[in-house]
């Protein structure tokens, strides 16, 4: 616990068994409290590593949900369980979790509700081996997103995010993607019920091990994030009607 609020980390895994006890080990557990991991239908011995290590909750999808499907496994279950504060970590390795109590120390003194990890504060991106095309897709795709979402994040595209649990009670996550565009639903959401989202600096890693998607999903992803933005700044407007907008208790 840190400051009287119980901190769960989740895992959302998909063939990580190179890579998980590496991220396991490096977690802050003198304030985490539970741990889960969800195996997307992992071809590798993922769930049996992970419970072999001792994560708490090992959730095996027996067919491949997605990224986004992943997520909403991880998410439900830290609610279910009561987490004051659910932070994901990517079990690639591919960000440190030495920022953990960090994150979540900034969310349960109040300062925000919200924090993600941001690659882009700083030299971080391009210094761990961030792809050019990469880069400047993310730093184009961000600007827009700013523009159409009025706001001023470094990045949207992050994967290393801490929650206090409180934010479901007005968003439907269950209403987004299964697939990778879900972030950057579930980024338009907390903005759209009113919450602020805080940012720390965050070095990253490119390796073989870690997770990443091929150029034409990539595209893929930047059409679905900028239709995300679009129908973000239409319902604003009163334009449009999209169900992921519609917040818990105001219907």
């Amino acid at each position: 616990m840190i400051d009287g609020k119980k901190v769960v980390v989740v895992f959302p895994a998909y063939n990580a068994a190179k890579t998980l006890e590496r991220t396991y080990n490096e977690l802050p557990f003198d304030i985490v409290d539970e741990t889960i991991l969800v195996d997307d239908a992992s071809k590798d011995d993922t769930a049996a590593l992970a419970k072999r290590i001792g994560i708490n909750h090992v959730i095996i999808h027996d067919k491949n949900r997605g990224y986004g499907g992943n997520q909403k496994s991880c998410y439900n279950k830290a609610v279910n369980i009561g987490a004051d504060i659910a932070i994901m970590v990517h079990p690639d390795y591919q960000y440190t979790p030495l920022l953990v109590k960090s994150m979540c120390s900034i969310i349960a003194n109040g300062v925000f509700p919200v924090v993600y990890a941001s690659r882009i504060l700083g030299k971080g991106a391009l210094k761990g081996g961030m792809p050019w095309y990469k880069y400047v897709a993310n730093r184009i795709l961000t600007l827009v997103q700013n523009i159409l979402i009025d706001q001023k994040l470094s990045e949207y595209h992050t994967g290393y995010r801490a929650f206090d649990t409180s934010i479901f009670d007005k968003i439907d996550i269950m209403k987004n993607s299964n697939d990778f565009v879900f972030d950057n639903q579930m980024t338009a959401q907390i903005f759209y019920a009113g919450y602020e989202i805080g940012e720390v600096t965050c070095p990253t890693k490119y390796f073989e091990d870690a997770s990443s998607i091929n150029l034409k999903r990539s595209a893929i992803y930047g059409l679905g994030v900028l239709l995300v933005s679009i129908q973000y700044r239409l319902s604003k407007w009163g334009l449009g009607k999209f169900g992921i907008y519609d917040l818990k208790g105001n219907k």
